[in-house]
């Protein structure tokens, strides 16, 4: 097995932290893992991508030529990601951003409203935890509860008031990606039963 995944936005939304929260999960999983940003010289609202490839061998290189799954969370990460996404491939796409249609009619759309879930679980800043929710409850790259206990570990670790915001967000995404709630915020209980 191995995924690649590409999340693409601006600064500021949470990319990076994203995939972190994927490659440990994977690390945790006893998976191999690749993890690389790329990002400009802006810290909020320039361009920033992070790829991350999750594995259960070797990973040859961190480039990718061709990605299994995109995020893409503003409307310049869909024009420049989609093309690289291979037939079959999963496009999450935030709806509370982009309005435009992806023009591949081989690969499969989840439309999630990110921004909106994430603003309603507390912090515009989880529209990335929001997607990987979408993500994860597609396909199975890591288990909904290892992704949980790497946000518990990761954002624990310096913001532990933050953490049940981080685990909405996420239940949120995954209710949203399954089609069970899609476009609506868990609760907390919710959240705990998902990914506890």
């Amino acid at each position: 097995m191995i995924h690649a995944t590409i999340l693409g936005g601006f600064g500021g939304q949470g990319l990076l932290f994203a995939g972190q929260a994927l490659a440990q999960a994977g690390v945790d999983a006893g998976l191999i893992v690749s993890w690389m940003p790329s990002y400009g010289p802006e810290m909020r609202g320039g361009t920033a991508s992070c790829t991350v490839i999750v594995a259960d061998h070797r990973i040859g290189s961190p480039i990718v030529d061709v990605a299994d799954s995109v995020i893409a969370l503003n409307p310049p990460a869909l024009a420049k990601f989609e093309s690289i996404l291979a037939p079959g491939g999963l496009l999450i796409v935030n709806s509370s951003l982009i309005e435009a249609t992806p023009s591949r009619a081989d690969i499969e759309v989840l439309a999630i409203p990110c921004t909106d879930l994430a603003r309603a679980a507390g912090d515009d800043r989880l529209v990335s935890v929001v997607a990987l929710g979408g993500l994860l409850a597609r396909r199975p790259i890591v288990s909904p509860e290892a992704l949980g206990a790497a946000l518990r570990e990761l954002v624990g670790r310096h913001h532990p008031e933050l953490v049940a915001a981080d685990l909405m967000a996420f239940s949120s995404g995954l209710e949203a990606g399954s089609g069970a709630g899609a476009g609506t915020v868990a609760t907390p209980a919710a959240a705990a039963e998902i990914i506890s």
